[in-house]
């Protein structure tokens, strides 16, 4: 009995080393022991018995019973109102953390399913050590700090019990898989592979003004990194080197304060693939890149060790998305939390900062202080155009924020004026709409230049008015479609070739594009400043061009229509330099007033308050939490050069790798054109919410999916 009653605890165990990463050892410990009342089915622990010669015992084996809500209703009798910690994690480590008690949960409410204290009475039959049922209540209190520090604390809690959980079922069953694990470089032994890389770098970079004053950036950044952990921003203009200098801060300030792996938070996938290129350039196989369009067949990305490692973020360096990242501080699912532990005691880099989706800004940034504040993670806010993230206070409006910003540049406006390297200026008259023939001809008056434009219908329409060997850009592209454009627009405007480009806002960050001239439709000062971005990059011209135009079609409602109002109000203004990090404190401060209330739309904060009856809503939080809208948009794969994958994925069962392999060719349409296209046999279902492209013809080499131009759809969701 030794041996059964050793493995059931040792998710206990595992737990307990988990949670004594952020000072809750005991509290990982008893939530690891009443996870295992009852656990084992009477089949599987007579199997156990019998393989250890204990055949004896088998007949006093109790029944299997529901050890999640047995487990719960235990840390209720014991501790009372205190025990609803627990048995939140406990009951939820299979299913997800549950609501204490909702209308869209019901009876799977933890509330309900505390009831049924028959599932208790069956798991003690099976004659629980005292030393496990009698275990007495940690004296540690619940971190106090942020509006989240009680919902986060349990997540924490609940990530340290169910990652134990699935390691010690790996352990037990899969041993060969489990010593796969913890094979990683520790992140101290990296920096001085970075210092190596980077002055290497330094020798080989051609002697500009530019890279002259990104050594200067990167200085600064290393200097910098022994600063205490806490906020930090980093303002550098489009083109200064931002990725490396952000790493070289992260690293260093790693080294300094022994944190134990960088996340590298990137807003887009079209990003991170070339962010963790260059990051495993450097590196190797310390660098984990997680998202949803990873190719398994790459195994230079993804080999067997790389995948584990995704699953837990068990490794020195994570490059991940926004969507990946933030969506995981919310949720409740087991798979989506197991991670969240190693978030402790890290540098999270945030890249492209202003693009924190506005709708979620007051709880993200609440979740980002907790865990600055209670978890030892140090923040950096990486961009060119920083968000007014710090308090601010009006008559009627009172903006929270996040004190303490530290930012590492010593003289921001000052690197902005060095690193001026365009001329904005006014096409027409920015309250009256310039037609789309008049911008073609003028596009073909240039013989390099890059268009960007707000809908992906604008980007088809003024494609089709250009000259042939015009570039197209658009989400209506597959991913794997646009880095192939965008792979050949680098290397023919590397050669110097003349070349014209129209594209919608997916090139405006980290898509690193050079041209001469650049006309943007009017949006918000931050999307035109990334658009300037595309402009002599290198400055190897004395100012580059960048047009703003107001378009023909409505600005898309929402925030890209507030954002587009208050930059049009402020270019109006004519105030010295419009891309000066001064006015961009103007614009994010407007922007965040006339959102309001609205920066935490769907309510979240009130979902995971810090309750005195410890009453949460987990569930409820992580169903409303999501960056992308799933009910309005519909995927569907695409025919581009992936006919063979297709054809497997018509023939057998939608396995993982072959989904993930498929990600790089899929297109989101609006929910209502994705349900036409699907009546009229345009798109087929080839398994279950698996949507397959049926026609070779619908999808065009320079624009994408386009089923039927006399299609009827409605201009907004024609964004990207």
């Amino acid at each position: 009995m030794h041996l059964l009653y050793d493995h059931l605890t040792g998710t206990a165990k595992l737990a307990a080393d988990f949670a004594s990463e952020f000072g809750s050892r005991e509290w990982g410990y008893l939530a690891g022991l009443w996870h295992d009342l009852g656990k084992y089915s009477r089949e599987f622990q007579k199997y156990i018995l019998a393989a250890n010669g204990l055949d004896a015992h088998i007949e006093n084996v109790p029944g299997r019973v529901d050890h999640s809500t047995a487990g719960s209703i235990h840390s209720i009798n014991r501790f009372g109102k205190k025990g609803r910690i627990f048995a939140y994690t406990i009951a939820g480590h299979h299913a997800g953390l549950p609501d204490w008690l909702s209308y869209t949960a019901g009876r799977k409410s933890l509330a309900h399913r505390l009831e049924n204290e028959e599932f208790l009475q069956s798991a003690l039959l099976g004659n629980i050590p005292a030393n496990v049922s009698g275990h007495p209540l940690p004296s540690e209190r619940p971190k106090a700090g942020s509006d989240l520090s009680l919902s986060i604390w349990i997540r924490m809690l609940f990530s340290c019990l169910v990652d134990a959980d699935f390691l010690d079922t790996e352990a037990f069953f899969d041993p060969e898989k489990s010593k796969s694990r913890g094979w990683h470089t520790a992140l101290k032994e990296l920096l001085p592979v970075f210092n190596e890389f980077m002055a290497l770098k330094a020798k080989q970079c051609e002697k500009t003004k530019v890279n002259g004053i990104r050594q200067e950036i990167l200085e600064q950044c290393q200097n910098k990194a022994t600063g205490k952990p806490g906020f930090y921003t980093l303002t550098v203009p489009t083109g200064g080197g931002k990725t490396l200098s952000s790493l070289a801060f992260a690293l260093n300030h790693a080294a300094a304060y022994g944190k134990s792996r960088i996340i590298y938070v990137i807003p887009y996938t079209s990003i991170i693939e070339q962010t963790a290129d260059q990051f495993r350039e450097i590196f190797g196989d310390a660098v984990i890149e997680h998202h949803s369009n990873l190719d398994v067949e790459d195994a230079k990305k993804e080999n067997a060790r790389a995948r584990l490692a995704c699953e837990n973020w068990d490794a020195p360096i994570i490059a991940t998305t926004s969507v990946q990242f933030f969506e995981s501080l919310f949720a409740n699912r087991t798979s989506r939390c197991r991670k969240l532990h190693n978030i402790v005691n890290s540098v999270v880099v945030l890249d492209e900062a202003q693009l924190m989706p506005p709708d979620f800004l007051n709880p993200i940034l609440e979740s980002l202080i907790e865990l600055q504040r209670n978890y030892g993670v140090s923040v950096l806010l990486s961009t060119a155009t920083q968000p007014a993230l710090g308090p601010h206070k009006t008559l009627d409006f009172n903006f929270k924020g996040i004190q303490g910003l530290t930012e590492i540049m010593d003289d921001p406006g000052g690197l902005f004026r060095e690193l001026d390297r365009v001329k904005v200026q006014i096409y027409g008259r920015l309250k009256e709409p310039v037609p789309w023939e008049d911008i073609s001809i003028r596009l073909q008056s240039h013989e390099s230049v890059i268009c960007i434009v707000n809908r992906r219908d604008d980007a088809r329409m003024l494609w089709e008015m250009m000259p042939e060997g015009t570039y197209h850009l658009s989400a209506l592209m597959c991913g794997a479609h646009r880095s192939k454009k965008i792979a050949e627009i680098k290397e023919r405007t590397r050669r110097g070739e003349h070349i014209r480009v129209i594209s919608t806002q997916l090139v405006e960050a980290g898509v690193d594009l050079d041209f001469p001239v650049v006309y943007r439709a009017l949006a918000g000062l931050d999307s035109i400043a990334q658009a300037a971005g595309r402009c002599n990059r290198e400055g190897l011209l004395e100012k580059g061009d960048v047009y703003v135009f107001n378009p023909p079609s409505s600005i898309p409602a929402g925030h890209l229509r507030q954002a587009a109002e208050i930059g049009l109000r402020l270019l109006e203004e004519n105030m010295g330099d419009p891309l000066s990090p001064s006015r961009f404190e103007t614009f994010f401060k407007e922007f965040y007033w006339l959102k309001g209330e609205r920066l935490d739309s769907k309510q979240i904060l009130a979902d995971l308050k810090n309750d005195p009856e410890l009453m949460v809503s987990f569930r409820e939080a992580a169903r409303k939490f999501k960056l992308i809208d799933e009910t309005a948009y519909a995927p569907v794969i695409v025919r581009f050069h992936n006919e063979e994958v297709i054809n497997i994925l018509e023939r057998s069962k939608p396995e993982r790798w072959l989904l993930r392999r498929l990600q790089r060719y899929v297109v989101n349409l609006p929910r209502y054109l994705h349900g036409q296209l699907v009546g009229s046999g345009a798109i087929r279902e080839v398994h279950s919410g698996v949507f397959i492209q049926q026609y070779g013809a619908a999808y065009h080499d320079e624009l994408g999916f386009c089923p039927d131009k006399s299609m009827i759809y409605e201009p907004d969701d024609l964004m990207c």
